[in-house]
Formats: C-alpha cells, structure tokens, sequence
C-alpha cells in the first residue's frame, strides 16, 4: 500500500467541520484539506471566510455519498479522515442537568463509520465528548474498524495538556492501517487565561468588531457584576439578595455561574454559552462585562485574525466558537498522525 502513497504530500477531510478548529490544526501540521462536511448555515459561512482553498459540502452528512468526497479528491489518496460527529446526549453538562441522553445525533459516529468503510484512509482521527466512550455504539465502532485492519488506540485526554489556556476533556480516538498509533500525549508547558487575553486592547478602543460582541445586562445583573470579586470571585461571595432561592438549596445549580475567570489559571470549558454568565464562569477577570466573543476564540486558541461572520446572531456566535475542537490542541494530534506517516511512508 505504502508504495502507491506519495510523500509528504497528505491530503486530510474534515467532517463535521463546524467553525474550523480542526482544519486550522490539521493545516498548520502539514495537511492539506481536500474537502470539508458541515450542515449549519453559519459555520459553513465561518470555515469558508478563513479556508477558502477546501471545497465544503453544505449538506446533512447522512446525504454525502463516497462519491462525492472521491470526485474532490480527484484519484488522489486519503492520508487522514478525521472528524467531530456531535454527540450532545453525552456531555457533561447535559447529563448533569438531568437532560435524557436519547438524542438522534448520537448515531453520527456511524456516518463517520461510513465513509471510513468506503474511503478507506490511511489514518483516522475522532475526537468527542468523553461520555461516549461507554456509548454501545461507539463500541461497535471500534470493533468495526479493527476489522477493517486499522490500529486503533483511544483516550480521554485535556486540552490544557496541549497548550490550550483552557480545561476541556475531550474523547480521542486515532487508528492507523500502516502499523500502531497512539494518541497525542499532552507535553506543554501551562498556558494561562493572562497569556491568551492579557494584552488585547479595550472594548473602547478596538477596531475588531469580533471584539465588541458581549452581552448587555439588565441593573440588576450589572450590579451583581460589579460585586463579584475580581479574579475568581462567584456567586458565592455575593449577598444572598442576588442568590436565587433554588440555588440556596444544597447541590442545586452550578457553582460556576456569573463567575468570573482568574488571570493566571486556566479558563472554565468555553462552551455554547460562553457568552453569558448565567451559563458558566464567563466574566471577565477584572472588567465588568462577560467575556468578548474574541476572548472567547482566544481562550478556545483561535488565532486572532480568525475571521467570523458579521450577520449573525450572538447566540450562534456563541455556539460556534464553543463547539469547535480547539486549534492548538487539533495541531498536536494532527502532527502527531503526519510523524506517523513519515515514519511509515519515507522511503
């Protein structure tokens, strides 16, 4: 096999793109992306802004046909398939809030499944939320792809370990047809809420529209602001006039809301609702205001010129920074695989 594959010149897919952490990531390490699947309108408009060189299928992956990804190939091989099939029903947030796990995008690690059977790519990569990892499905997934003769290894692992100023775990699964693989082992030194957002210039002064998207408050919600301790405080430390009463009783509520980040830690998982405070700790260190829409790519390891719409909502915003699979943390795996392929395809 290794004869008929070219070196150094490795083509990747992303499916499931989303924004386009991954692509940034696979990108800097050395791949080129042929070819891109995404079925939200604005992520599709995110990824095209910044990766104007792949072809992206704006369709339900459910409705992408092998052929399809094989005409943009164009008889050239696949040296990595990799993507992020959503799987809500297991985050964590979800199950801590007593939300059913029943939900029809778990079964999209089967589409991935799919189009690993028919495309055949040298090496795979998939990362997910850790509460798939005792998903049955996922578990047949494994045993599919082990008798497809790829290598498989898998791990829930931190993003913090990689260089991203920001704990999130993440489900990593690698596998490989040339020979063993293994997931990306986490070797940075700690990067902290201050080195990614410490010196980026006032709200006041910016000319990065990204940059002046937060939220307004009422009164009410500025004064408890204003009363949350800089660096770290929480709604702990506030009066009990601003507690609600539901969260007065014990192991109500999450101790993280309308709290704020602390320079020099990491920052909270930056999810969906990383533009507003009453979904997690998301307030500015010391300025009282949330944290910018660009602090938040930040946070997530965007770079900072990353572009994103301007005609669309806050809310998706939101939830397209929060969902991708941050870049640095996508560079170390996917450098890890293009080794792999070094080693395995040098002549």
């Amino acid at each position: 096999m290794a004869r008929n594959i070219r070196k150094n010149s490795y083509n990747s897919i992303d499916l499931f793109c989303g924004a386009g952490g991954l692509t940034v990531g696979m990108h800097r390490s050395g791949f080129v992306t042929k070819a891109a699947v995404e079925i939200n309108t604005d992520a599709v408009k995110t990824f095209k802004l910044n990766h104007k060189q792949t072809q992206i299928l704006d369709k339900d992956i459910r409705e992408v046909k092998p052929s399809d990804i094989k005409k943009l190939l164009n008889g050239e091989p696949l040296h990595l398939l990799a993507g992020c099939p959503p799987c809500q029903g297991f985050s964590s947030v979800r199950r801590l809030n007593g939300s059913n796990v029943v939900d029809k995008r778990n079964s999209l690690i089967l589409e991935y499944l799919r189009l690993v059977k028919s495309l055949k790519p040298v090496t795979i990569m998939m990362e997910n939320v850790p509460g798939l990892k005792s998903y049955y499905l996922f578990k047949r997934m494994i045993k599919e792809l082990k008798g497809l003769n790829y290598r498989i290894d898998f791990e829930i692992v931190n993003v913090k370990d990689y260089g991203v100023p920001q704990r999130r775990k993440r489900l990593v699964l690698v596998g490989s047809r040339l020979g063993p693989i293994e997931v990306a082992k986490g070797k940075s030194s700690k990067t902290t809420v201050r080195d990614a957002i410490g010196k980026i210039e006032p709200v006041s002064r910016t000319k990065d529209a990204v940059h002046r998207i937060f939220p307004s408050h009422s009164p009410k919600i500025m004064e408890m602001i204003k009363l949350t301790p800089k660096n770290g405080g929480s709604r702990t430390d506030l009066p009990k006039r601003f507690i609600l009463e539901c969260h007065l009783r014990d192991g109500v509520g999450f101790n993280d809301i309308y709290g704020r980040l602390r320079w020099d830690d990491y920052s909270t998982t930056i999810t969906g609702g990383c533009l507003n405070p009453s979904k997690g700790r998301f307030l500015h260190p010391t300025k009282n205001r949330t944290i910018t829409a660009r602090e938040a790519a930040l946070l997530q390891s965007f770079p900072r010129q990353y572009k994103f719409p301007n005609n669309i909502s806050k809310t998706s915003l939101a939830l397209l920074i929060g969902n991708a699979l941050p870049p640095k943390f996508s560079y170390a795996q996917s450098k890890n695989i293009k080794d792999h392929l070094d080693l395995y395809l040098k002549k």
